[in-house]
């Protein structure tokens, strides 16, 4: 029996016991209502609302314009819509980088505002004291390491990090560092799978992988990725699950054909 299935509601100590049982955890993006209680209904452990927001919602070319205020609006549609999974949302740039006092505020107003469960930033050694400050009033955080979008134009491109030894050593210093300050869970994004399951035994808490390899105890997708709305991105660590594109514009297109020929509505479709 999965410890998934014996669970009323998911919490971050059931993702601790998956994790001891070698039980995955499944983790994906929602930014509204509808969605997010099809997601939680289908029997997903983890949704996050993403920062990803800002790209797939809002058609902005990274995360970094998308607030607070907008982020909290996205998780209050997607806590409206959930009855068992856990909630996570991203916090946004500029909302926690300042200093740990302004990170812990922008942390309460999350949980007050939105009825999510739990946080996540991004950043290893720089975020720790905010990480402890955060963790220290109740909130639960979720870290993030490796490709970390909110850092694109320090990157200067979205390859694969820490391929080399150097950055390889820092994230796993950082991943330890992130679980001594009380992280629940690390995303892994875009490392070399290899160092990811090295992380992952390394640690007690769970990783969740996006192009990390199969050796996390979680893996996350973009709904709109996964679903194929997005048709353009298309990495090497996604499967598209389904070409909802294409279904919906030949929905659209017939439907605009119905209308047209007056085929819609019928005698039936009247009062």
């Amino acid at each position: 029996m999965s410890v998934n299935k014996e669970i009323k509601k998911i919490t971050t100590h059931t993702l601790q016991k998956m994790k001891s049982g070698g039980e995955k955890i499944s983790m994906i993006t929602a930014y509204d209502f509808s969605f997010a209680k099809i997601f939680d209904a289908s029997g997903i452990d983890i949704i996050l609302v993403g920062d990803s927001a800002s790209n797939v919602m809002a058609g902005h070319e990274t995360t970094l314009p998308i607030t607070l205020d907008q982020m909290i609006y996205h998780a209050q549609s997607v806590v409206r819509g959930i009855e068992r999974c856990l909630v996570v949302v991203d916090m946004p740039f500029g909302s926690y980088q300042g200093n740990s006092k302004e990170a812990l505020n922008s942390a309460i107003r999350i949980m007050k505002e939105t009825g999510g469960h739990s946080v996540k930033l991004e950043g290893g050694e720089e975020v720790v004291e905010s990480i402890k400050r955060i963790v220290g009033t109740g909130v639960p955080v979720m870290g993030h390491l490796g490709l970390t979008p909110q850092s694109i134009y320090k990157f200067g491109t979205y390859t694969v990090r820490a391929k080399e030894e150097e950055e390889a050593d820092k994230l796993r210093r950082d991943a330890l560092l992130l679980q001594e300050a009380g992280c629940f869970a690390i995303v892994l994004e875009k490392i070399p799978a290899a160092l990811a399951s090295e992380v992952s035994k390394s640690l007690h808490i769970p990783t969740i992988g996006i192009g990390a390899g199969g050796a996390c105890d979680g893996q996350v997708l973009v709904m709109h990725d996964m679903l194929g709305i997005n048709t353009e991105f298309k990495p090497r660590f996604l499967r598209q699950y389904l070409n909802m594109s294409e279904q919906i514009t030949g929905a659209v297109q017939q439907y605009i054909r119905d209308v047209k020929s007056r085929d819609f509505p019928n005698e039936q479709e009247q009062y």
